[in-house]
């Protein structure tokens, strides 16, 4: 891709596809997706690329994606002209149009043809950066598919299985669709150093504390038996309840409050609570650092 006359925004881009597509093809098979956040055929393709990507790891193929909106100087040197659109990368050029393979079995026959046609030797194909993926996983899980962020998490562990984060992530994903004996084998099958690796160990507090999720009726009756004054232990429940729930705020409100009112109860147990509850939300987390802050004013004024 030429860069001669190239504006700085246009230069970056160029440098950018450079990194992330032309270079990984000098030895890999690249599957280049354009794609958009608005586009819906591109949100069902998604999963199905990723997953044919990570079967083809082995074999020397790679996933790369461009957002058309992000990058649309990328998207004219290619002429695309409707979205998604996906094209096989070798050696800085493409060399098919996969487009029209929507099935995870077609977009595997026209990857075996090319595979059998081109120089790959995949023992020297660049070991695929799980970082895109990772963070495809958790947008998926944040953006209420947890279905998705499953597979993603399951294929990046295969990918990768000394990743945290993968095994972390699908513990997640899986506690979300309240598949908790299958959570519980993830974690029991990991290997040993991996069992304290702080995204596992954060998973599995998250997994801990929605096995306590009460139905409705269950979550009305905590509620107002937190309401009784004094009734410390009644609102610990309450509040353990909630967030089981997905009502973080309303836990993390009751929580704070007993602090306020009673910072030693029970040997801190509302304050121990409040942190296993950050653990398991995650401390990058937007909430945990608000909810923080909250925290500070109350013990430091």
């Amino acid at each position: 891709m030429a860069s001669l006359g190239l504006n700085l925004d246009e230069q970056k881009a160029v440098d950018r596809f450079r990194t992330q597509v032309v270079e990984p093809s000098m030895t890999a098979l690249v599957v280049l997706d354009f794609w958009a956040e608005w586009c819906g055929p591109c949100k069902a393709l998604t999963p199905t690329l990723e997953k044919v990507a990570a079967d083809y790891a082995d074999k020397g193929v790679l996933l790369a994606k461009v957002n058309v909106d992000e990058e649309p100087f990328i998207a004219a040197q290619f002429q695309v002209k409707s979205i998604p659109t996906v094209y096989a990368i070798f050696q800085g050029q493409p060399v098919a149009d996969l487009t029209q393979a929507r099935s995870e079995s077609q977009i595997k026959a026209l990857l075996d043809q090319l595979l059998a046609k081109l120089p790959i030797q995949p023992g020297d194909a660049p070991v695929q950066d799980i970082a895109p993926l990772l963070a495809m996983g958790a947008e998926a899980l944040a953006g209420g598919e947890a279905d998705r962020a499953a597979s993603i998490f399951s294929q990046i562990a295969e990918i990768d299985p000394v990743s945290g984060a993968a095994f972390g992530g699908l513990v997640r994903a899986l506690t979300a669709l309240g598949e908790f004996e299958t959570a519980d084998g993830v974690l029991a099958a990991l290997e040993p150093e991996l069992t304290n690796d702080p995204e596992v160990v954060r998973a599995r507090i998250a997994l801990d504390l929605a096995r306590s999720k009460p139905d409705h009726g269950e979550l009305a009756a905590l509620e107002a038996a937190a309401t009784v004054p004094g009734n410390m232990a009644a609102r610990l429940a309450y509040a353990e309840a909630a967030f089981a729930a997905g009502q973080r705020d309303d836990a993390a409100d009751a929580l704070l409050a007993m602090i306020g009112e009673d910072r030693e109860w029970n040997e801190g147990a509302a304050r121990a609570k409040l942190l296993q509850i950050f653990e398991a939300t995650g401390l990058e987390d937007p909430w945990v650092a608000s909810q923080r802050r909250r925290l500070s004013l109350l013990l430091f004024g």
